[in-house]
């Protein structure tokens, strides 16, 4: 995979800073191995017609690398996946269990940690979002419990190695807010050692930077 060019945003809010989805892929690429340009939306125009072309949604990330055009974090992880070694086992059986889990990642656990978030960051009716909350909050405990009991002692959740399932299970699992996540030390140590590993931090760093860059013609606009 060459000539790969990823589209991120200039500027998000304080509270989405260091959480916007782009960041897993950039975290796959670098584990990969594999370099990358990065295109930047500026807030308010990721409607025009050019970007949802490639994105229908008006969101990011998006891929293009060789002609190819992909959508959707999970996608991309893949992709990168599959043209990596180090994101993807080469056995059949490992393979197949680390698309159930990327998609276990994006389909079992994060709809209703995203759930929790917006109830807490998004809604106006506070009084009802309260009233909601515990039961949301059950739910992704649930989750976490299941989770939990599958990783075990493992380090990682396929074949006791890193792999693409783990970048978007830790990069979820960073949603989850620490006083639910430390009932359950296990995950917590999961997700730890994700972020500790190099590629992630710099990932993140690279993330952030445009943030702090372009923060202060967004102050002053607002």
């Amino acid at each position: 995979m060459k000539n790969i060019t990823i589209t991120a945003y200039d500027w998000v809010p304080d509270f989405a800073q260091g959480h916007v989805r782009d960041l897993r892929v950039r975290w796959a690429l670098r584990e990969a191995g594999l370099p990358y340009d990065v295109e930047l939306i500026e807030q308010g125009k990721q409607t025009e017609p050019g970007h949802l072309a490639r994105q229908p949604f008006a969101q990011v990330p998006t891929l293009d690398a060789e002609g190819a055009a992909l959508f959707e974090s999970g996608a991309i992880v893949w992709r990168i996946a599959e043209r990596s070694p180090a994101l993807l086992p080469g056995d059949t059986a490992d393979r197949d269990r680390t698309l159930s889990w990327c998609f276990a990642a994006l389909n079992s656990v994060e709809p209703f940690v995203a759930q929790l978030a917006f109830l807490s960051i998004f809604a106006r009716e506070k009084e009802a979002a309260g009233r909601i909350v515990p039961q949301v909050t059950a739910l992704v405990e649930r989750k976490l419990s299941r989770l939990s009991d599958a990783l075990g002692d493992s380090d990682w959740l396929v074949a006791n190695r890193f792999t693409a399932a783990d970048v978007l299970m830790v990069t979820v699992l960073r949603d989850v807010p620490e006083e639910t996540l430390a009932a359950y030390p296990t995950l917590r140590a999961y997700r730890d050692r994700g972020t500790a590993r190099p590629a992630f931090a710099a990932a993140l760093d690279e993330q952030m930077q445009p943030f702090a860059e372009h923060a202060p013609r967004y102050e002053k606009a607002s």
